[in-house]
């Protein structure tokens, strides 16, 4: 429902800046680094994470969408923090202002996908001080917060 609910925004406002809320979560192997998405929309990496459905809670969308984007069952640790000052600019000229609930979360079950999915190029884990070029400043102060606060 997310994606139509973007949609259906889309459709009345056009590339018109909106404010969408998300939640993202912080997954730490053994080595304490952590767990990133490569994007297929923006081609850089994030968090896996996203945008809220009508009626769903920030802790409620962490893990749908954790699910989604790495293909990992996860239950909440505890939450972080509110991000909300953040500017995603997607290729197609749509501009949101995101406001997003961080989150500490473990894998309870599933297996890290192995293959690209439409929102996934891949995974993979890395150290909080040699991070590849990510999603936007936002992301980069959420992680920045995360390696300040999570024993790792």
């Amino acid at each position: 429902m997310a994606k139509d609910y973007v949609s259906m925004i889309r459709s009345l406002v056009g590339h018109t800046p909106i404010m969408m809320n998300t939640a993202a979560g912080i997954l730490l192997n053994d080595n304490g680094q952590v767990l990133l998405n490569l994007r297929t929309d923006t081609h850089n990496w994030s968090l896996p994470g996203g945008y809220l459905e009508y009626g769903e809670t920030y802790a409620q969308a962490c893990v749908r969408e954790y699910k989604e984007d790495s293909g990992i069952d996860v239950d909440i640790i505890r939450f972080l923090k509110i991000f909300d000052k953040g500017e995603v600019r997607y290729p197609n000229g749509d501009v949101t202002q995101t406001i997003s609930a961080l989150y500490h979360v473990r894998q309870i079950g599933g297996q890290p996908l192995q293959s690209e999915t439409d929102e996934t190029v891949k995974l993979s884990y890395f150290d909080f001080d040699k991070l590849p070029p990510l999603l936007n400043q936002q992301t980069a102060d959420m992680l920045d917060y995360a390696s300040k606060n999570i024993d790792h």
